[in-house]
């Protein structure tokens, strides 16, 4: 067998991303959890790998497939646009492991004001150390304005859990297990721009088609951010609205009347398993490499761009995760 071509283009995934499809099975790829258990030299071993090949040196008797299987390790684990290795649970391949515990226990241990106040604070730490990770671009953010960020988000978080729990005091059992969706899903719109608001202050890198950056765009960040805020919500969605109905039935019943130890680990199993499909479909809403019209930048950029590149209408960037 002859030694590996060097035209695999490994800087776009292996699935056509203009369709839903083709990104899903890109997202069930990088949301795998068992890319958890890989091991620090695994990692290094795939990074140099896919560095190499980009340098143009082909490692010995590398196969196609595992050109791809090193790629996808590499971008399970190190950000796209810093390089820099991302922390354990920011990475996406901790998404569902991390929510299943978080959101089951928010579901379980939602009546006593502590438990929402315990549960949503650590839910929206765990959410700020993945939206810092998963952030676009690579530009710096002081140790100040990521502390002020995460205290901000934290304390809307919570309070809002506990505003909306207030409201439900006298509302059916069923509504107020769907206090903390209600809760995530408003933290969720203040979370994200928070921590990554240095994105809205000073831009996102734009880039042509082939990956040349033209500039910085804070239009572009704002969509970006837009498009992680509703993916997040309706990743949320079966998790934390599907196992409340069910469990409602649930307990009414004899069975789990008779086993209530039962309830806790069910719960935490439906949570589970509405994840593993949500996480990775959500995330394939949009495109990870999504574009925007020239016409929608900032007028500077778009004479800048104008100007030296006139035949260039639509530009692209990293939206973050």
């Amino acid at each position: 067998m002859g030694e590996l071509p060097l035209d695999i283009n490994i800087q776009e995934p292996r699935w056509d991303q203009s369709t839903f499809l083709g990104r899903a099975r890109h997202f069930f790829t990088v949301t795998d959890p068992r890319n958890l258990l890989l091991s620090g030299a695994q990692l290094e071993a795939s990074r140099n790998i896919v560095q190499n090949y980009r340098a143009g040196v082909v490692t010995p008797g590398l196969t196609e497939d595992q050109l791809w299987r090193a790629k996808y390790v590499y971008d399970s684990a190190f950000h796209p646009d810093t390089g820099e290795k991302v922390v354990l649970i920011g990475r996406m391949s901790a998404q569902v492991p991390m929510n299943m515990t978080i959101t089951g226990c928010m579901l379980i241990f939602y009546r006593k004001t502590p438990t929402v106040v315990f549960w949503q604070w650590l839910n929206q730490s765990f959410n700020a150390i993945v939206n810092y990770s998963n952030r676009s671009g690579d530009a710096p953010i002081t140790v100040r304005q990521l502390g002020t960020a995460y205290v901000s988000a934290t304390t809307g978080a919570v309070a809002t859990a506990l505003g909306l729990k207030s409201l439900t005091k006298h509302l059916p059992p069923l509504v107020g297990r769907f206090v903390p969706f209600a809760a995530v899903a408003a933290a969720n719109c203040i979370n994200i721009p928070l921590m990554r608001q240095r994105e809205l202050q000073v831009g996102i890198p734009v880039t042509n088609e082939q990956g040349q950056r033209l500039g910085h765009s804070v239009a572009a960040a704002k969509q970006g951010i837009f498009q992680v805020v509703i993916s997040r919500i309706c990743m949320a969605i079966p998790a934390m609205a599907i196992p409340p109905v069910i469990m409602d039935t649930l307990e009414k019943k004899d069975f789990l009347k008779r086993r209530p130890w039962l309830g806790a680990p069910l719960q935490m199993g439906l949570v589970g398993f509405c994840l593993v499909f949500a996480t990775p479909l959500c995330c394939a809403l949009f495109p990870q490499r999504s574009s925007i019209h020239v016409s929608r930048l900032e007028p500077e950029l778009r004479v800048q761009i104008q100007e030296q590149n006139p035949s260039i209408e639509v530009v692209y960037y990293n939206k973050g995760l």
